[in-house]
């Protein structure tokens, strides 16, 4: 027989706060944990206004959409539009009142993962600003299907839901920056794994999470959220795809926090079990992820590193194996090899991939390509008086890439 689920909206949220167990939480909260314990259970008791106000203040969310029910008689149909309610407000979007749809046939799933698939089809090629609208009013309509399916079609519309809020996640922090935002949108779509109960989907976004602070330096918050996401993988079970971008998502944190030893390290694992391979597949969604990105994870890293002839080769070689279609990949690679050569002391050459680099961002933007820029711009300040860092800030501060760049 199945095991309860139990409240997959606190744990989810538990989880991308970074409290890796119900005894963390327990103590941040000043209660035992017992009481976590029972409010993630299928049947969470409502919490005192004291702890209920530090249990929404610590997780980010109100009591109802962390799947507390209301006392008093509340029904959960309640409940559930009190959660849909809240979703729009965030993304300040309108809803269709729960009242008025209709239970949903079976095509429904499959019409909306068909949106979904389209949707992360599109993101290689279209505007991140153009996109995200899209994406987050799709996310908003299957917030509204949820509640009127049931069986496996519940299970494929939050699955499907799943999706498309971590493509909105993606955006908001790869191509808009907004790492706050992005935050709040990835616990959704954790919460929504939960809701299919998928742990691969799980897996994927608790590694997304990851990313947020290994950006802003905090390590040990970047490790935990790395720990979860490798204990959902094993409940998948995960691909050999799957198990090596996990080992490349960590080696990327450890990169940042300046450990490039342990990174290389990883990267080597991610690499012995890309050639091993497995029978198991990869999930579908997949698709940021190959061995030609994890040579680019290897190339920045090698750069960190200091192993700059090394990084030189890696990255020519994904510069050379990267499908035209991967532009915002190339933008990064570009960057890269810019900064190898501001290192190695080549401005020139260090100016001539930056100016590629920016060819590429007017026509596909990427904002971790233009930082790769920026980068290598300031590593260039003893070389600002030679004639070809003058060009490139002819063109990194034309009026164009200007207002690209700060209007995102």
């Amino acid at each position: 027989m199945a095991r309860p689920a139990g409240n997959t909206r606190l744990k989810s949220a538990r989880l991308a706060a970074g409290y890796a167990s119900q005894q963390d939480l327990a103590d941040t909260l000043g209660v035992g944990v017992r009481q976590v314990r029972r409010w993630e259970s299928a049947t969470p008791p409502w919490p005192q206004p004291e702890v209920g106000q530090a249990l929404t203040r610590v997780l980010g969310q109100d009591l109802e959409s962390l799947g507390f029910t209301p006392p008093h008689g509340s029904d959960m149909g309640h409940g559930r539009r009190t959660v849909l309610a809240a979703t729009a407000a965030a993304v300040g979007l309108a809803v269709v009142p729960t009242q008025a749809v209709a239970m949903q046939p079976a095509t429904v799933a499959a019409d909306f993962e068909a949106v979904t698939r389209a949707h992360r089809h599109l993101y290689w090629s279209v505007a991140p600003a153009t996109l995200h609208p899209a994406a987050l009013a799709h996310a908003t309509l299957g917030c509204a299907l949820l509640p009127e399916t049931a069986g496996q079609t519940k299970l494929k519309v939050a699955a499907a839901l799943a999706e498309a809020w971590l493509l909105a996640g993606r955006i908001e922090f790869f191509d808009l920056c907004d790492a706050a935002r992005a935050q709040q949108t990835l616990l959704r779509a954790l919460q929504a794994a939960g809701e299919a109960d998928n742990p691969l989907l799980g897996s994927a976004i608790l590694a997304h999470t990851a990313f947020i602070p290994a950006w802003a330096g905090d390590r040990d918050a970047a490790v935990e959220r790395m720990v979860a996401a490798r204990t959902y993988a094993r409940r998948g079970p995960a691909s050999a795809e799957m198990l090596a971008w996990l080992d490349a998502v960590e080696a990327e944190c450890e990169t940042r926090s300046g450990n490039t030893r342990t990174a290389l390290h990883l990267i080597g694992h991610a690499e012995s079990i890309l050639s091993t391979g497995g029978e198991q597949p990869s999930p579908e969604w997949l698709d940021w992820f190959s061995p030609v990105r994890l040579a680019a994870f290897k190339g920045n890293t090698q750069l960190k590193a200091g192993h700059l002839p090394q990084a030189r080769e890696t990255l020519l070689g994904v510069l050379d194996a990267l499908d035209p279609s991967e532009e915002k990949q190339t933008t990064v690679v570009l960057g890269d090899l810019a900064a190898v050569e501001a290192a190695a002391g080549q401005p020139e050459e260090a100016c001539r991939h930056a100016l590629r680099a920016l060819d590429q961002l007017e026509r596909t933007w990427y904002a971790m390509g233009m930082d790769r820029v920026r980068e290598v711009r300031r590593a260039l300040a003893p070389h600002q008086h030679e004639r070809c860092v003058r060009e490139l800030d002819d063109r990194l501060y034309g009026w164009s890439t200007t207002v690209s760049a700060l209007s995102r």
